[in-house]
């Protein structure tokens, strides 16, 4: 089949194009903006494929959308395009609605009409499958402990992200994803798209841009430089290495329910001080020549005022998916931290080379007076 993949210049996007150039005979069309996140060298082992297409194009551009749908006649659509980084969000909410929430209305309308134009044969198999996110779902709270019921003495089973959970976004970015989740499935309900959601929890892995914590750690470790922690560092995760995410979105395009929602998840909840110190570790193991005068990469790690409207916990529960499609993570977090490392250290020039000047790996997202 042939597949429109937009924000395929990303960091997930990218490794979805990868996954299905490399392991099966589709084709695929890349449809990215190509802002500071979307960069092709991500794209550099498949790109002189056959099998590969890319349309520079804003997902806002109705016009320029329709055109590429007339011309290159897609199966599928999975749309990863959108603004992602929670701290950007806080210093400017506008792009993250411009892209995440009118840009899903125009593609979805888009998506639409060109659905509606198929033949029957082919309008049958048509889907749209939306990627979204955790945060949607907002803040689990601290690591359960309640009793479960009165005077049992017993932990209560541990509180997770089931694909009923009631939508409660805590940050600018989670509220656009929420919004345009509900787009998708609205157009469902009243259009009938035969329409597919995931939500993920964390990614990390190969291409990662460094304004992300485990790309920033490892890099900042490298040049000596803070590591900055938010808070005391408690904040839990659910950690999905990216190529097992990637594995798990072709997966539910090709065998998943129309309709349904899937949540993906790593089974691999950390809190963010104890990421830090295991890359830290790792590091000590693979990169033990450091800068001079550094003694231990922990010495880095840097306690630093919270973001604000900071979430405690995310934990996904990723029964259905492997119930229903039979897919389930292959890298645990510390055989995937140790890949994820091992990249950055062979890939330094691609890190060099996608931080355009317009991001020095500062810290974004504090509050600011309003003049």
């Amino acid at each position: 089949m042939k597949l429109l993949i937009t924000g395929g210049a990303g960091f997930i996007g990218s490794a979805v194009i990868r996954h299905i150039l490399q392991n099966t005979d589709d084709e695929v069309v890349n449809l990215d903006k190509l802002t500071y996140a979307g960069n092709l060298g991500s794209l550099a082992a498949v790109s002189d494929s056959s099998s590969y297409a890319f349309e520079r194009v804003d997902i806002c551009n109705r016009a320029e959308v329709d055109r590429v749908l007339l011309q290159h006649q897609p199966d599928v659509i999975m749309h990863l395009a959108a603004e992602s980084h929670v701290d950007r969000s806080i210093d400017g909410p506008g792009a993250f609605i411009e892209t995440n929430v009118v840009g899903t209305y125009i593609l979805l309308e888009a998506a639409r009409q060109y659905w509606q134009s198929m033949g029957a044969d082919r309008s049958k198999n048509f889907r749209f499958h939306h990627i979204s996110t955790d945060e949607v779902y907002g803040d689990l709270g601290s690591t359960p402990s309640l009793l479960a019921g009165e005077g049992q003495g017993e932990l209560a089973t541990p509180q997770l992200f089931t694909e009923k959970t009631p939508y409660d976004p805590s940050s600018p970015y989670s509220a656009s994803k929420a919004s345009s989740d509900h787009l998708v499935r609205s157009w469902h309900r009243t259009y009938g798209l035969p329409i597919l959601v995931t939500n993920c929890s964390n990614n990390y892995g190969p291409y990662h841009f460094p304004e992300k914590l485990i790309p920033l750690v490892i890099l900042n470790a490298l040049e000596a430089k803070p590591l900055p922690i938010y808070g005391k560092g408690d904040q839990i995760r659910d950690w999905l290495y990216v190529e097992d995410h990637a594995c798990a979105l072709y997966r539910v395009i090709t065998e998943g329910r129309p309709g349904e929602t899937y949540n993906i998840g790593g089974h691999n909840e950390k809190e963010n001080i104890v990421v830090v110190e295991t890359i830290c570790d790792v590091l000590e193991d693979l990169a033990p020549n450091k800068p001079e005068g550094l003694k231990a990469y922990r010495d880095l790690i840097t306690y630093v005022s919270d973001r604000p409207g900071h979430d405690l916990r995310y934990a996904i529960d990723a029964s259905k998916i492997q119930r229903d499609l039979g897919w389930q993570p292959e890298e645990t977090f510390q055989t995937g931290i140790r890949k994820t490392v091992e990249w950055y250290l062979a890939n330094l020039e691609w890190c060099k080379n996608v931080q355009d000047g317009t991001y020095q790996r500062q810290r974004l997202g504090q509050m600011r007076e309003c003049s």
